[in-house]
């Protein structure tokens, strides 16, 4: 890789989410492998101190802080299907995103994007009427925030259509199906473990902008950000791991920009080809 084609990628992962006296162990530890911050609102996990917590050390890392909004959901971590309404999507983010960047102004800081988290993820990806309940409370509360979003998904579109900046998300530690959704938690193999698999993924996501699912189809994500959970086990020595494979590489790891910097126009839908 030469010098001149050198790419930039940004790292991020899904943080702050302990709740009280439950504390997710290495969460904070993780702060320093990632370049953006992806911190729990209070809905799914995270309450006022772990927040504190969170946005402090992004600002001592110089890391760029997120909300990371979900259903209202603490026992089942948000990633249980809730039948809500549109209006009740967009009023749920609008608190849950004032909550995180209310402990941004307090730490001197700026909240720079939203990607929603679990069921409520899934559901944005897949359902354009949810997708614009998210878009509608992101655009209420800041237009300039960034929507993270998967390729070729219906909040994709949507926020693009909406004006809204977005940044393209890939995942190291997750499986993909050919459509180019995520494999279901419930499923063998949806969460990638394996160190030398979650490289190779970066590495090739890095180089061609592309993810292989899990029946071989080649999918083209041409991501702006790479996510590994916080939550996986050994998140920390995953990222260290990745981190130093891509400066190998030649690769730059920094935050994927400001919003002027993200397109907001259509972008195509990903390809794929079997290989």
């Amino acid at each position: 890789m030469s010098e001149r084609a050198r790419p930039a990628i940004d790292l991020n992962a899904d943080l702050a989410e302990g709740f009280g006296r439950y504390a997710l162990e290495g969460d904070i530890a993780v702060m320093p492998l990632v370049d953006s911050a992806n911190i729990a609102c209070g809905f799914h996990a995270g309450d006022p101190r772990t927040i504190d917590a969170a946005v402090s050390a992004a600002k001592r890392h110089g890391v760029r802080v997120g909300a990371h909004p979900g259903f209202p959901d603490l026992v089942g971590f948000g990633r249980r299907m809730m039948a809500l309404g549109t209006h009740e999507i967009t009023t749920d983010l609008v608190y849950q995103i004032g909550a995180v960047d209310a402990f941004c102004r307090r730490h001197g800081v700026r909240l720079r994007h939203v990607k929603p988290h679990g069921a409520l993820g899934n559901l944005a990806w897949q359902d354009p009427s949810v997708a614009d309940a998210v878009v509608a409370a992101v655009a209420s509360v800041d237009p300039e925030l960034a929507v993270l979003a998967i390729s070729g998904s219906a909040l994709e579109s949507r926020a693009r259509a909406a004006g809204l900046p977005v940044a393209r998300e890939a995942y190291l530690d997750r499986a993909y199906r050919a459509d180019g959704t995520l494999v279901p938690r419930a499923e063998p193999g949806a969460v990638l473990h394996d160190e030398h698999a979650i490289v190779e993924r970066a590495l090739e996501l890095v180089r061609h902008g592309t993810v292989r699912a899990v029946d071989g189809t080649v999918l083209d994500v041409g991501p702006d950000t790479l996510c590994l959970h916080g939550d996986t086990d050994m998140a920390a020595p995953l990222l260290s791991a990745v981190r130093t494979a891509l400066e190998s590489e030649g690769v730059a790891l920094r935050a994927f920009g400001d919003p002027a910097d993200l397109p907001r126009t259509a972008h195509p839908a990903p390809r794929s080809t079997r290989r």
